[in-house]
């Protein structure tokens, strides 16, 4: 995880190696910073939630995770960068991606004068079915 680190521009401190092997041993995930400082504190890295949110923002700029912003204060830190979809449960906070399909969007704005449109995050919500 030091050369991952190092590689997207980080200093390897302890924390951010620490972090890195929570957050990317177990295959794509997505997860809050509260659910890695959960994480951390169980695994014995001593770090304070701010540092784990300062990591995540860092790790973030660095190209290693996706932010998805899904309920007002919620976000999620997606360790799989690639272009995709996701669906939310509401209620239940839980997300995971959508398998790639025909999801496609139409009719998008043309950005402003000397801008161009990064990517396009669609997150589909859902609930159980109500009864009739």
């Amino acid at each position: 995880m030091d050369k991952r680190v190092r590689e997207a521009g980080l200093r390897p401190t302890r924390q951010r190696i620490a972090l890195a092997d929570l957050l990317f041993a177990k295959g794509d995930r997505h997860l809050s910073a509260e659910e890695l400082h959960e994480e951390a504190v169980a695994a014995g890295v001593p770090v304070s939630l701010a540092t784990v949110y300062n990591a995540l923002h860092q790790f973030t700029q660095a190209g290693l995770l996706r932010i998805l912003a899904v309920e007002g204060a919620k976000t999620y830190f997606d360790t799989n960068t690639s272009d995709h979809h996701h669906f939310y449960i509401e209620g239940e906070n839980r997300i995971f991606d959508i398998d790639s399909g025909p999801v496609t969007v139409a009719n998008l704005p043309e950005p402003p004068e000397g801008m161009e449109i990064a990517n396009v995050d669609i997150v589909v919500r859902l609930r159980p079915k109500r009864c009739e």
